[in-house]
Protein backbone atom coordinates (compact mmCIF):
# COMPACT_ATOMS: atom_id res chain seq x y z
CA UNK A 1 0.00 0.00 0.00
CA UNK A 2 1.40 3.20 -0.90
CA UNK A 3 1.37 6.04 1.82
CA UNK A 4 0.27 9.61 1.00
CA UNK A 5 3.98 10.94 1.83
CA UNK A 6 5.20 8.69 -1.34
CA UNK A 7 4.79 9.96 -4.79
CA UNK A 8 3.75 7.84 -7.76
CA UNK A 9 6.29 6.16 -9.96
CA UNK A 10 5.93 7.56 -13.54
CA UNK A 11 6.68 4.49 -16.21
CA UNK A 12 8.19 4.46 -19.35
CA UNK A 13 4.68 4.20 -20.49
CA UNK A 14 3.34 7.40 -18.72
CA UNK A 15 6.39 9.39 -20.14
CA UNK A 16 5.79 8.66 -23.82
CA UNK A 17 1.75 9.04 -23.20
CA UNK A 18 2.89 12.31 -22.00
CA UNK A 19 5.12 13.47 -24.61
CA UNK A 20 2.75 12.03 -27.23
CA UNK A 21 -0.28 14.12 -26.17
CA UNK A 22 2.07 17.20 -25.65
CA UNK A 23 3.36 17.22 -29.64
CA UNK A 24 2.21 20.56 -30.81
CA UNK A 25 2.62 19.69 -34.81
CA UNK A 26 -1.47 20.22 -34.79
CA UNK A 27 -1.48 23.42 -32.50
CA UNK A 28 -3.05 25.40 -35.28
CA UNK A 29 -5.89 23.98 -35.12
CA UNK A 30 -6.67 24.15 -31.12
CA UNK A 31 -4.73 27.65 -30.64
CA UNK A 32 -8.00 29.71 -30.63
CA UNK A 33 -11.18 29.13 -28.27
CA UNK A 34 -13.10 29.39 -31.67
CA UNK A 35 -11.38 26.60 -33.58
CA UNK A 36 -11.68 24.28 -30.32
CA UNK A 37 -15.32 24.42 -30.72
CA UNK A 38 -15.54 24.19 -34.48
CA UNK A 39 -13.55 21.01 -33.75
CA UNK A 40 -15.42 19.69 -30.81
CA UNK A 41 -18.74 20.86 -32.88
CA UNK A 42 -16.93 18.50 -35.85
CA UNK A 43 -16.36 15.48 -33.35
CA UNK A 44 -19.95 15.53 -32.18
CA UNK A 45 -21.32 15.60 -35.84
CA UNK A 46 -19.14 12.76 -37.08
CA UNK A 47 -20.45 10.93 -33.52
CA UNK A 48 -23.68 11.60 -34.68
CA UNK A 49 -23.23 10.35 -38.21
CA UNK A 50 -21.57 7.20 -36.98
CA UNK A 51 -23.80 6.24 -34.09
CA UNK A 52 -26.65 6.92 -37.16
CA UNK A 53 -24.52 4.45 -39.46
CA UNK A 54 -24.47 1.79 -36.61
CA UNK A 55 -28.24 1.99 -35.80
CA UNK A 56 -28.78 1.56 -39.48
CA UNK A 57 -26.62 -1.43 -40.23
CA UNK A 58 -27.65 -3.24 -37.04
CA UNK A 59 -31.52 -2.35 -37.22
CA UNK A 60 -32.29 -1.48 -40.91
CA UNK A 61 -29.59 -4.09 -42.00
CA UNK A 62 -28.51 -1.00 -44.94
CA UNK A 63 -24.62 -2.25 -46.02
CA UNK A 64 -24.38 1.46 -46.91
CA UNK A 65 -24.27 2.34 -43.64
CA UNK A 66 -21.43 -0.15 -42.74
CA UNK A 67 -19.36 1.66 -45.97
CA UNK A 68 -20.31 5.21 -44.36
CA UNK A 69 -19.19 3.92 -40.95
CA UNK A 70 -15.74 3.37 -41.99
CA UNK A 71 -15.32 6.43 -43.84
CA UNK A 72 -16.42 8.52 -41.10
CA UNK A 73 -13.83 6.46 -39.20
CA UNK A 74 -10.15 8.57 -40.24
CA UNK A 75 -11.83 11.85 -39.37
CA UNK A 76 -13.75 11.10 -36.34
CA UNK A 77 -10.01 9.55 -34.76
CA UNK A 78 -8.15 12.87 -36.57
CA UNK A 79 -10.70 15.02 -34.41
CA UNK A 80 -10.40 13.36 -31.08
CA UNK A 81 -6.92 13.80 -31.29
CA UNK A 82 -7.13 17.08 -31.81
CA UNK A 83 -9.24 17.67 -28.80
CA UNK A 84 -6.75 15.12 -26.56
CA UNK A 85 -4.12 17.65 -27.94
CA UNK A 86 -5.58 20.78 -27.47
CA UNK A 87 -6.35 19.61 -23.93
CA UNK A 88 -2.56 18.03 -23.61
CA UNK A 89 -4.03 14.92 -23.01
CA UNK A 90 -5.95 15.51 -19.65
CA UNK A 91 -8.10 12.75 -20.02
CA UNK A 92 -5.93 10.12 -21.47
CA UNK A 93 -3.04 10.05 -19.09
CA UNK A 94 -2.88 8.12 -16.20
CA UNK A 95 -3.36 10.43 -12.68
CA UNK A 96 -0.24 9.69 -11.33
CA UNK A 97 1.33 11.87 -15.13
CA UNK A 98 -0.67 14.76 -14.07
CA UNK A 99 0.51 17.87 -11.39
CA UNK A 100 -2.19 18.92 -8.89
CA UNK A 101 -3.27 21.85 -11.43
CA UNK A 102 -4.40 19.01 -14.00
CA UNK A 103 -5.63 16.72 -11.80
CA UNK A 104 -8.08 18.99 -10.74
CA UNK A 105 -8.80 20.53 -14.10
CA UNK A 106 -9.55 16.59 -14.39
CA UNK A 107 -11.71 16.63 -11.73
CA UNK A 108 -13.78 19.27 -12.87
CA UNK A 109 -14.68 17.91 -15.95
CA UNK A 110 -15.37 14.49 -14.72
CA UNK A 111 -17.99 16.05 -12.29
CA UNK A 112 -19.36 18.44 -15.04
CA UNK A 113 -19.78 15.71 -17.38
CA UNK A 114 -21.56 13.73 -14.72
CA UNK A 115 -23.95 16.98 -14.64
CA UNK A 116 -25.08 16.87 -18.46
CA UNK A 117 -25.28 13.46 -18.51
CA UNK A 118 -28.14 13.64 -15.61
CA UNK A 119 -29.99 16.07 -17.63
CA UNK A 120 -29.70 13.97 -20.51
CA UNK A 121 -30.44 10.82 -18.86
CA UNK A 122 -33.54 12.38 -17.68
CA UNK A 123 -34.50 13.95 -21.31
CA UNK A 124 -34.22 10.76 -23.04
CA UNK A 125 -35.89 8.73 -20.18
CA UNK A 126 -38.73 11.67 -20.23
CA UNK A 127 -39.10 11.48 -24.07
CA UNK A 128 -38.88 7.84 -24.54
CA UNK A 129 -42.09 7.72 -22.07
CA UNK A 130 -43.86 10.47 -23.58
CA UNK A 131 -43.63 7.85 -27.06
CA UNK A 132 -44.97 5.35 -25.00
CA UNK A 133 -47.51 7.20 -24.50
CA UNK A 134 -48.44 8.36 -27.37
CA UNK A 135 -48.47 4.87 -28.84
CA UNK A 136 -45.31 4.51 -29.89
CA UNK A 137 -43.94 1.16 -29.63
CA UNK A 138 -40.96 1.31 -27.09
CA UNK A 139 -39.27 -2.17 -27.70
CA UNK A 140 -38.28 -0.63 -30.83
CA UNK A 141 -36.69 2.46 -29.07
CA UNK A 142 -34.66 0.67 -26.07
CA UNK A 143 -31.86 -0.06 -28.45
CA UNK A 144 -31.42 3.25 -30.12
CA UNK A 145 -31.91 5.09 -27.31
CA UNK A 146 -29.64 3.01 -24.56
CA UNK A 147 -26.69 2.95 -27.66
CA UNK A 148 -26.96 6.58 -28.18
CA UNK A 149 -27.27 7.76 -24.80
CA UNK A 150 -24.10 4.83 -23.94
CA UNK A 151 -21.45 6.94 -26.71
CA UNK A 152 -22.63 10.41 -25.27
CA UNK A 153 -22.15 9.11 -21.51
CA UNK A 154 -18.66 8.05 -23.17
CA UNK A 155 -17.41 11.10 -24.92
CA UNK A 156 -19.03 13.71 -22.71
CA UNK A 157 -15.84 14.36 -20.53
CA UNK A 158 -13.97 14.72 -23.95
CA UNK A 159 -16.43 17.21 -25.57
CA UNK A 160 -16.29 19.12 -22.38
CA UNK A 161 -12.71 18.90 -21.80
CA UNK A 162 -12.10 20.23 -25.22
CA UNK A 163 -14.82 23.11 -24.87
CA UNK A 164 -13.01 23.94 -21.33
CA UNK A 165 -9.92 24.59 -22.52
CA UNK A 166 -8.29 27.24 -22.16
CA UNK A 167 -5.67 29.67 -24.44
CA UNK A 168 -2.22 28.71 -23.99
CA UNK A 169 -0.27 31.90 -23.60
CA UNK A 170 1.53 33.79 -26.39
CA UNK A 171 5.35 32.71 -26.48
CA UNK A 172 7.02 35.23 -25.36
CA UNK A 173 9.98 36.78 -28.03
CA UNK A 174 13.56 35.85 -26.26
CA UNK A 175 16.03 38.67 -27.46
CA UNK A 176 18.65 37.21 -29.65
CA UNK A 177 21.73 36.17 -27.70
CA UNK A 178 24.56 38.10 -28.82
CA UNK A 179 28.09 36.17 -29.51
Amino acid sequence: MMRTDEQPTITGYDRRMYAIMNRREAAPLYATEARRRTVVVAHIVLTAAGIACELYSVLGDERWATFGLLGLLLPWCVATGVINGATRGLLELRVRALDERQRAEKNRVAARAQYVMMWLLLAATVCTGLAGFAGVEIEGLIFPVLFSVFVVHWLMPLWLAGLMAADEPPEEDLPDEEV
